[in-house]
């Protein structure tokens, strides 16, 4: 999904740079000349990092900043200005910006500060969502997705699908598959793993579980 970038910039020369090189960087930009427009235009929540010049009319940066904080907005906040004092920038990152850059300024350090801003905003994956190459599995719901379709799965299909992508690419016996997916003390027949990894076959797809002959079972990229 392309990045949405709002800059927020009153000269029109700096604002055509920007523009164009971020837009030549793969990301969707809108240019606001002045800080009312950069307030409302932010409010909505429709954008992914802002690049707020100071020296805005009507409102200024640091103010702007501050009421969108003061909203609970958390986009990312790189200013950009032409007071490089210690004061300013202080004042800026105390009041909720993330990064600074005064002005001159060579454009690919801004683009560097945006990729960066952007891939820190990004929220983590879920650490018990397991995955691997297109596959993905909850636990918690038993929802199974192969390359974007999902599926349901049992307890005991989700137990052994558990078990395989916690060792993605290793060769799994029967018996540590019956320890891993029905409990260290079940008593269970091995057979039974054969009847459920028939079961997943089924509803991943036969080419994620190869059969290694003689040895047991093993996942691998569909």
């Amino acid at each position: 999904m392309t990045s949405r970038i709002l800059v927020a910039e009153d000269e029109p020369r700096i604002a055509s740079f920007v523009k164009k090189g971020l837009v030549a960087a793969g990301f969707a930009v809108t240019v606001v000349p002045d800080g009312p427009g950069v307030h409302d235009h932010a409010v909505t929540g429709g954008y992914d990092l802002l690049v707020l010049d100071i020296g805005l009319p009507g409102m200024d940066g640091f103010e702007v900043l501050r009421r969108l904080r003061a909203a609970g907005s958390a986009v990312p906040v790189i200013i950009l200005t032409a007071r490089d004092s210690v004061h300013d920038t202080v004042a800026g990152l105390t009041g909720g910006a993330d990064d600074y850059m005064a002005k001159p300024f060579q454009f690919e350090e801004l683009l560097a500060r945006v990729r960066l801003r952007l891939e820190r905003a990004r929220p983590a994956p879920d650490p018990e969502v397991l995955a691997f190459h297109g596959l993905e599995l909850d636990p918690r719901t038993r929802h199974v997705t192969v390359h974007g379709t999902t599926a349901e799965l049992s307890a005991r299909e989700c137990a052994l699908a558990e078990a395989f992508l916690r060792h993605p690419g290793q060769v799994l016996s029967r018996e540590q598959l019956l320890r891993l997916a029905w409990g260290p003390g079940s008593d269970a027949a091995s057979n039974v793993v054969d009847v459920y990894v028939r079961y997943l076959r089924r509803k991943l797809g036969a080419e994620w579980i190869a059969t290694v002959r003689g040895a047991g079972y093993r996942l691998e990229p569909g």
